[in-house]
């Protein structure tokens, strides 16, 4: 398969927008959905929609079915041990606060440390700083270099005996900055201290391997691999999720009730309380059987292409400054122009069919560490093509010519 006109597959980036061709370079944020993926959201309503798991007619048999299928699926992507690993959430975000109440809950107390890196998103920030607030234990910060990178010569003595657990995103939503998890994950264990690793950019544009890097806990989103929204998965060892208590009561998560008290469900059930998003679980199995078909080397392969032409190509326009230049990245270019707001620019290139994401970008602290507030951020994905590196040069020397710069 290549990935000669793979967009003609994705409904949305065939439509016009404000007149113009969409080149839709906004991918970090969230990626658009092949026709597969929503005509699996129809099939469900419209062919199968019933419950899972708690009925005996034929309907809430397909739907569970489909639902425990794509488990199967997930632990085949992330190549993990076992289903009873992988667990549906809402999102990453979900996911993360999922461990940092359950995993607090069993195992963090006073005094005690949780690590994680200045170039975090906040989902990956807000949940350890609540749990340490709850919990009083403290929040260390890895060090970032000039280059947006990890500070690894800080790390040997960031990690303690007070060291509860580890959480590090795979790659940096702002940056692009792909971190050197197996490393970490190696000195990590070395002092027996678990390891999250927050997959939510790295998933879409890499072969994962939980078991090759040995991870305790790896995150990713649906809608970020072209599923649809709402629906996540947070892998984590089996050794950890039996220990932890369950994050939300409810049907689905139990065994057994009484007035008195409640007998849990075996993992990865007990922590998915109530009824799930079937429908997207099930979508989400069809995205990942598009993307093994297409194959994380063909796609690697495309968007580091596209990524070193419009590295160039930004590169060459004056008064443009990439932000985070370093060589370890996956397909995220961040940029700021002199004198231009990132708003600015993004209104702009909006009216000439471009689509990327203006702001923070949920990492803040990452901001205030490299003396900015904003940038403008444009970020690949498997359809996207010269052409709309190209669509994206134009809109910002139209940026350059309304401002005179």
């Amino acid at each position: 398969m290549t990935l000669k006109d793979i967009h003609t597959q994705f409904p949305i980036l065939n439509k016009p927008i404000r007149g113009k061709r969409l080149a839709y370079l906004d991918n970090a944020a969230t990626t658009q959905k092949p026709k597969s993926v929503i005509d699996s959201l129809t099939r469900y309503y419209s062919e199968i929609n019933a419950n899972t798991h708690r009925g005996v007619h034929y309907l809430s048999e397909q739907a569970t079915f489909q639902y425990e299928q794509t488990r199967q699926t997930v632990k085949q992507f992330i190549n993990a041990r076992d289903t009873r690993e992988c667990v549906f959430v809402r999102s990453t975000t979900e996911a993360i606060n999922l461990v940092a109440d359950s995993f607090g809950k069993a195992y963090v107390k006073e005094g005690d440390e949780i690590l994680i890196s200045l170039m975090e998103h906040h989902s990956n920030i807000v949940p350890w700083q609540m749990l340490c607030q709850r919990a009083k234990a403290h929040l260390k910060i890895i060090p970032l270099n000039a280059q947006g990178e990890l500070d690894l010569n800080a790390l040997p003595s960031l990690l303690t005996h007070r060291t509860k657990l580890l959480a590090l995103s795979h790659a940096s939503n702002a940056l692009g900055t792909l971190n050197p998890i197996q490393e970490i994950i190696h000195l990590a264990h070395q002092k027996d201290i678990p390891v999250l690793i927050d997959g939510a950019q790295s998933a879409p544009h890499l072969k994962i391997d939980v078991q090759a890097l040995d991870c305790d806990f790896f995150t990713f989103s649906g809608h970020k691999v072209y599923g649809p929204t709402g629906i996540g998965v947070l892998y984590g060892k089996s050794q950890w999720l039996e220990n932890m208590p369950p994050y939300q009561g409810g049907g689905d998560m139990i065994l057994n009730v009484t007035i008195e008290k409640t007998i849990y469900n075996d993992i990865p059930y007990k922590f998915e309380a109530g009824t799930p998003a079937i429908a997207e679980v099930i979508a989400l199995g069809t995205a990942l059987h598009y993307l093994e078909n297409i194959g994380f080397p063909l796609i690697t392969q495309h968007e580091n292409h596209l990524l070193t032409i419009a590295t160039q190509a930004l590169s060459e326009i004056p008064g443009i400054r990439l932000i985070g230049p370093t060589k370890d990245k996956i397909g995220v270019i961040s940029f700021i122009m002199e004198g231009i707001h990132p708003h600015d620019i993004g209104t702009i290139v909006d009216q000439s069919g471009v689509a990327i994401r203006t702001g923070h970008h949920c990492a803040m602290p990452l901001m205030d560490f490299l003396g900015i507030t904003a940038t403008a951020r444009a970020s690949f994905g498997l359809y996207n093509t010269e052409e709309d590196i190209e669509q994206l040069v134009k809109a910002l020397y139209e940026v350059k010519r309304l401002f005179k710069r």
